[in-house]
């Protein structure tokens, strides 16, 4: 899966992962999508490295769900960096 399905995968990533962590995102939906995009291209990487498979496919599970999982990874973390300055 080239760089394009990657984005397409992340932007719908980051919509799945704002739907199951419900609540104000600091960013608004630009932020959550770019985080989502972030969050699948890193849990594409993780998961070739622990899997040590070649996770290609679109409409693979195990790629749906590592897009997913990195995506509410990278907006947990970022929630909790920008919350602990927000009520600085």
């Amino acid at each position: 899966m080239g760089i394009l399905g990657w984005i397409v995968l992340g932007l719908i990533a980051g919509a799945i992962a704002k739907a199951i962590m419900p609540g104000r995102d600091p960013g608004g939906i630009i932020i959550t999508m770019l985080l989502g995009i972030v969050g699948a291209v890193i849990g594409g990487f993780v998961g070739r490295a622990i899997f040590n498979s070649d996770i290609s496919s679109f409409f693979d599970l195990s790629t749906w769900l590592l897009a997913i999982l990195g995506s509410l990874i990278v907006l947990g973390i970022y929630r909790m960096v920008t919350g602990s300055r927000a009520r600085a």
